[in-house]
């Protein structure tokens, strides 16, 4: 049977995964606040809303202690699919550029709603908003403001045509929290009002 077969080497692949994670104890968590470097030798630690592993030393901004899980060495961060940190490059190698743009594309698509500027995605990627503007305006052809407003846009765009709900509310729906400057935006990047938007889609239903 092809579907047992599957889940069967799923559930063995998650066990392998999490035979391979380690105990935060306070210890560690208290090496990754304070970056010490005499724990680099110890063990690792991953960030699951990222996928990004890295050095107890790392200088990058220092994640939620329930988004961390620990790992003995960095293969076993590897086996489970979590990319090597830029910044401090826990592997010694380097992560291709295109792959540590991509983590930062899925990390705005699922986190549109927050506050995301370059300064936040840098901290949150592991890298300079120097380094992460130029990479990412590189590999995609648009900067990563650009592409935070373009997932904006298109999540407001499908709340105006399949809700009711309010412009203001929509707005902050979409991480735009700011209506006025959420009208601007739609208007200058769509060349109509989010209600003109609306108001054109639901007559092509009609």
């Amino acid at each position: 049977m092809p579907g047992s077969i599957n889940n069967r080497y799923e559930e063995s692949h998650n066990q392998e995964i999490s035979n391979d994670i380690g105990i935060m104890t306070d210890e560690k968590w208290q090496a990754i606040i304070d970056n010490d470097a005499s724990y680099n030798d110890q063990f690792f630690y991953a960030v699951k809303t990222t996928r990004i592993f890295c050095k107890p030393s790392c200088k990058s901004r220092i994640p939620k202690k329930e988004n961390v899980c620990i790992f003995q060495n960095a293969n076993q961060a590897l086996h489970a699919n979590f990319r090597p940190c830029k910044r401090c490059k826990p592997t010694n190698d380097k992560l291709p550029d295109s792959e540590w743009i991509d983590l930062i594309t899925e990390y705005i698509d699922k986190n549109f709603t927050e506050k995301l500027d370059l300064e936040v995605l840098a901290n949150i990627a592991h890298g300079s908003p120097y380094h992460l503007h130029r990479t990412f305006k590189r590999v995609k052809s648009i900067t990563p403001v650009e592409y935070i407003q373009q997932v904006r846009l298109h999540a407001a765009k499908e709340y105006l045509v399949q809700t009711n709900k309010a412009i203001a509310d929509i707005a902050t729906c979409a991480g735009i929290p700011n209506t006025p400057y959420f009208i601007t935006l739609f208007k200058k990047k769509t060349g109509c009002t989010p209600a003109q938007f609306r108001q054109m889609n639901k007559m092509g239903e009609m």
